[in-house]
């Protein structure tokens, strides 16, 4: 049997077997619950809680970018397009693809629209200008490459995250990278025999955490072996971008099982 991509928690997912994420809205209901509670109700059960949420259809990558190019087409500048900006982002894309996507927009909508669009995009990727020299000087920190944005697993991740591939011989190993607070779902490598992962910290700080089990601090040099079938997440501390390299372990029937995300409340538990 081929071995399945398997980076950290990338794995190449069959759909019959793919966890898919409910995305929950309330905005309807909280703004025009009582007014308009129809209306309110197709909003956060149909548009989010159905055609948003059928990510096995299509990513929510590309319903974020389908839905800015929307707005701002039709000239929509409003909070409504603030906030599919900020899910955008959230989403994985990054601050150099939406000025690229805007810049490409204005061609076909109009330079006055995309002038709009840039105005309200500054000021939900502001930060990122800052993160930028952050980013740079935790390279230097590491002999391996940050690497491309996760943008094809984003939906899984709290914040975003970077995979460099550094071998596909023998086994497989790439660096992982996350930006501070960022984590994935929590998940499971099933495998009926073997499997599992293995992970390195090389740089920063990061937690790794079974189901049941205190979570466990991340150094440069820590080893972490995760077994086969065993539900737990990993990712950056709060204060600072963690890397960590990973090994996938050679296994039979192995696939990766995405769960429920690591919540606030339970992320801020940590220090």
């Amino acid at each position: 049997m081929n071995k399945i991509f398997f980076i950290s928690v990338f794995s190449i997912l069959t759909l019959n077997v793919m966890a898919q994420e409910k995305i929950v809205q309330t905005a309807g209901r909280t703004q025009l619950g009582e007014f308009a509670p129809k209306f309110a109700e197709l909003n956060d059960d149909v548009l989010f809680g159905e055609v948003w949420s059928r990510t096995d259809k299509l990513g929510l990558r590309d319903r974020s970018l389908v839905t800015i190019t929307s707005l701002i087409s039709q000239g929509i500048t409003d909070n409504s397009l603030v906030f599919h900006l900020q899910s955008a982002k959230k989403n994985g894309i990054t601050r150099t693809e939406i000025a690229e996507i805007i810049t490409h927009i204005g061609f076909y909508a109009g330079w006055p629209k995309a002038w709009a669009a840039f105005n309200l995009a500054k000021g939900v990727w502001a930060e990122d200008t800052a993160g930028k020299d952050t980013k740079a000087a935790f390279q230097r920190e590491m002999i391996f490459p940050i690497g491309e944005p996760n943008t094809a697993y984003a939906q899984y991740f709290i914040g975003n995250s970077y995979l460099a591939p550094i071998s596909r011989e023998q086994v497989s190993v790439s660096n992982v990278t996350f930006e501070p607070r960022c984590r994935n779902n929590w998940h499971i490598h099933r495998a009926t025999k073997g499997g599992g992962q293995m992970l390195i910290g090389v740089a920063g700080r990061g937690w790794y955490q079974e189901e049941g089990k205190p979570a466990v601090e991340i150094l440069p040099g820590t080893v972490i072996h995760i077994p086969a079938n065993v539900k737990h997440w990993h990712g950056a501390a709060s204060d600072g971008w963690f890397a960590h390299l990973a090994f996938e372990v050679p296994g039979e029937d192995t696939f990766n099982e995405w769960l429920e995300p690591v919540t606030d409340e339970e992320y801020d538990k940590l220090k």
